[in-house]
């Protein structure tokens, strides 16, 4: 059974609306110190050892952008809502990193390529994630790898993508992929939760 007190916001949301109060989840604000700090050690894993060029697709308030900001990576954040790009920039100014209007299924990088595409809770929403998956690949320098956090919410209508089901998407596209379970793990959710919650890195 999901944890009814982590709301499921829908894929049609005003994410201008949800702006002035998207921090107030434990997992998007990162506020308190011990969320924050499991978040950065997991991000730490996740990305490679050195200064890297980072893509933060659907960034929102570039809570995850300035964790890997303060681990010494160039970011590179991508939103649609320009509400969430404001306090994005305003959390990381004085940082290696810039902040861009746009769809994460096409960022608008142009012919820019990155070492890492870091991704949470938005592939889910978008139509056609296989397309989506092949396009972000393309975004990624030889070597790149591609992050993913993601999951499954709800009881009667549960939303999201499977682990099963992205890892299958993912095989054609990388040399490896990692499935990292995250749902045992309270501290990231500043809760214990008991839906399903992964995260999978693919080396290209």
């Amino acid at each position: 059974m999901a944890n009814t007190s982590d709301p499921v916001i829908p894929p049609s949301a005003d994410w201008n609306a949800q702006a002035a109060e998207f921090d107030e989840e434990p997992d998007h604000g990162l506020r308190s110190p011990e969320v924050r700090a499991a978040w950065a050690d997991r991000l730490r894993s996740w990305l490679p050892p050195r200064p890297s060029d980072v893509l933060d697709l659907g960034c929102g308030t570039g809570s995850l952008s300035l964790l890997a900001a303060e681990q010494g990576h160039r970011v590179t954040g991508v939103d649609s809502a320009p509400a969430m790009l404001e306090r994005a920039r305003a959390k990381l100014a004085g940082r290696d990193a810039q902040f861009l209007l746009g769809d994460a299924a096409a960022p608008p990088v142009g012919e820019r390529a990155y070492d890492v595409v870091l991704v949470r809770h938005v592939l889910w929403t978008l139509p056609e994630p296989a397309r989506v998956l092949a396009h972000w690949r393309q975004l990624l320098r030889p070597g790149g790898r591609l992050v993913l956090v993601e999951g499954v919410w709800g009881t009667l209508d549960p939303v999201g993508i499977p682990a099963d089901l992205l890892t299958s998407l993912l095989a054609p596209l990388a040399a490896e992929v990692r499935l990292e379970r995250l749902s045992e793990d309270p501290l990231l959710w500043g809760r214990a939760v008991d839906d399903e919650r992964y995260a999978v890195v693919a080396l290209v």
